[in-house]
């Protein structure tokens, strides 16, 4: 890259008309976000090249092929300390921030790299909550909501590597128009339209039936669809996870016959409604939290479940310290969309000298190598060959509590052991974050 940037230079210092169009764009396609930002005060057909919306695309493409082969991964970490705090639906709230950060980490074994990145002050004064909740990421783009316990309307998509943040209009379904409800959103790319679009799925309360509607906010034209319901019928729970996969985005929801979980699925592209089971029956039950997540190889889903009041048999435990009948499952659908491919990974009992238990916070990439076929683990002393398969193996990132603090630990799911990222907040959520210049071409969006 750096050669790159130096040819750039000498284009300027030089001539800038004097290099055909042709070659400056090549040059220019391969250059980092921010030295594309850099190119925008250059002149006015730099400025008008780099801000054209295929240009944006195409370098975002680039840009994760390259991310790809040289194996970089980075990951989104939104931490906040302060005092007070409840569980509301399963969801941490911090009534008092004292300390709100965001930033990148890189994730590679160490996990030693990391940078914060400033989010505007202003958004914040407007909140409603204590503070935002990440509802997912999507191509360099992250969807922020004031909806983590009360009924807030701001919404943002937020570009940090560009300095852009855009405030969604309010969506349609209020407290003021329908009454009591519980509300949680989705973000995505629907690669049809090349649009992103907001979903809100709003289960109205204070109805007998208790039906659930969803609106779509499309990027593209800047509005809300209107209301329509959701079929199957549903239920969500307030501020519920959700996970963006194969152009698909998922809910854990449940049944208004049998009361019983299901995944509700909304394809971005036709914009239809679906459902993939469970991998067992899973009846409502107040201390169960369900939280949907993307699989270590980011193409299908995993399920992490919370349990905090049923008892298990002791052997079924792959890890068993446990002080209490809580568990935490960890599920992975292997083959996307085969219900007969849920594969439970492990089952994590309390932790630690005060014997809480963990919450799964996502996949990471890397991980220890072993055999596509056979044994996963060598013999003692075989070097690996050259030019052997091999895949990666999953490491978990969980949040664990020990006294003040919950701390950030990965998992190897292969050895079971746990690794201490040093990594210490009161409230942590983990997304994947790939860097692209999404936003920069939208004059309604605020830079900072």
């Amino acid at each position: 890259m750096d050669n790159i940037q130096d040819i750039t230079q000498l284009i300027y210092t030089f001539k800038v008309e004097a290099f055909p169009q042709e070659i400056i764009h090549e040059i220019l396609f391969r250059l980092p976000v921010k030295s594309l930002i850099n190119c925008t005060s250059v002149c006015k057909p730099w400025r008008s090249m780099v801000m054209n919306q295929s240009f944006i695309h195409a370098h975002f493409s680039h840009t994760v092929d390259f991310a790809n082969q040289k194996d970089i991964d980075l990951l989104l970490f939104h931490k906040i300390s302060g005092s007070g705090s409840t569980i509301y639906c399963h969801n941490t709230v911090i009534h008092e921030v004292e300390i709100e950060v965001y930033s990148l980490h890189y994730d590679n074994k160490a996990f030693d790299v990391h940078s914060e990145i400033e989010f505007p002050i202003a958004p914040k004064k407007k909140l409603l909550n204590p503070h935002l909740r990440v509802v997912g990421t999507c191509n360099g783009l992250i969807c922020l909501a004031d909806d983590i316990s009360a009924y807030g309307y701001n919404f943002f998509l937020w570009n940090p590597t560009i300095r852009k943040l855009l405030t969604l209009p309010g969506p349609g379904i209020t407290f003021w128009t329908h009454g009591a409800y519980n509300a949680s959103i989705g973000f995505g790319f629907d690669a049809m339209t090349n649009d992103y679009k907001v979903v809100r799925l709003v289960t109205l309360m204070d109805e007998v039936e208790r039906p659930t509607l969803a609106e779509v906010y499309s990027l593209a034209t800047g509005t809300w669809s209107s209301p329509a319901c959701v079929s199957p019928t549903c239920r969500i729970e307030m501020a519920a996870s959700n996970a963006f996969v194969n152009g698909i985005l998922h809910w854990p929801v449940v049944s208004n016959g049998n009361h019983c979980y299901f995944i509700l699925t909304f394809d971005l592209g036709n914009e239809v409604f679906c459902m993939i089971p469970m991998p067992k029956i899973i009846q409502w039950n107040f201390n169960l939290g369900l939280r949907l997540s993307v699989s270590d190889d980011r193409k299908s889903i995993a399920l992490f479940m919370r349990d905090k009041g049923h008892e298990r048999p002791h052997e079924n435990f792959m890890i068993n310290n446990s002080r209490e009948d809580s568990v935490l499952d960890i599920w992975v659908m292997k083959e996307y969309g085969r219900k007969e491919s849920w594969t439970k990974l492990i089952t994590l009992s309390p932790q630690g000298p005060e014997s809480h238990l963990p919450s799964a916070l996502c996949f990471r990439k890397s991980g220890e190598r072993f055999r596509k076929s056979g044994e996963p683990f060598r013999k003692s002393g075989e070097p690996f060959k050259f030019g052997e398969p091999f895949r990666k193996s999953g490491e978990l990132l969980l949040l664990r509590k020990e006294r003040w603090q919950e701390l950030v630990v990965s998992l190897d799911l292969v050895s079971t052991q746990f690794k201490n990222l040093g990594i210490g907040y009161k409230y942590c959520t983990v997304d994947f974050y790939k860097e692209s210049l999404l936003l920069l071409d939208k004059t309604d969006a605020e830079s900072y």
